[in-house]
């Protein structure tokens, strides 16, 4: 499996949790921007490693905020994050979960979720399950542009990445899960659904 996982924090223990779990292994919502799950992923390239930081809705399955880059640093993680928060301005309680990896520990990090009175959730240490739903889409990926070729390098990569996202999976893929709507589909469904009942 070329998205080394296991192996992303190059042999060191993951650190202290700076929150408490909140999730619980229960990638359920009540509606769209309650939880968010995210988490970092990397794959080879010709010039070397590509790092993806992702961040799901848990309620639509929609990927919220994205970022790549060369390095895996807090910025990559806040980069995500604070795409986000910039494209779905949530109201109320959001719950953003990850694990205890440096990036989502890192003092950025956490300034950005508390400046935007998101609540940080963290999962145990080597307990893959606890972000089962995001490593999921990890998967996914893995299988539908990861695998799919030899990169010959990092903008390439992310490039597909991007357009694997935002035009197939969001907009294009449609999930049992969800009724067998998309994403997008699911978001507009459910606000139909929310104004309907107002």
């Amino acid at each position: 499996m070329t998205t080394k996982k296991g192996r992303k924090h190059s042999g060191k223990r993951p650190g202290p949790a700076v929150h408490d779990d909140f999730v619980q292994r229960n990638f359920t919502a009540p509606a769209p921007n309650a939880v968010w799950l995210t988490d970092i992923t990397e794959h080879p390239t010709a010039e070397g490693k590509l790092y993806a930081c992702c961040i799901k809705d848990v309620c639509s399955n929609r990927i919220v905020g994205w970022s790549t880059g060369e390095r895996m640093t807090a910025g990559l993680a806040v980069a995500a994050l604070r795409q986000a928060i910039a494209r779905r301005r949530p109201r109320g309680t959001v719950v953003v979960h990850s694990d205890r990896g440096g990036q989502f520990r890192a003092r950025s990090y956490v300034a950005v979720l508390k400046g935007n009175g998101l609540t940080g959730s963290m999962g145990r240490v080597s307990a893959a399950g606890d972000n089962a739903a995001m490593e999921s889409f990890y998967s996914l990926l893995q299988r539908n542009v990861l695998d799919r070729t030899r990169w010959a390098t990092r903008d390439e990569l992310a490039t597909e990445i991007v357009i694997w996202i935002e035009h197939t999976y969001n907009n294009r893929r449609r999930q049992r899960g969800l009724g067998k709507l998309t994403p997008v589909e699911f978001e507009l469904a459910f606000a139909d659904r929310t104004d309907q009942a107002a």
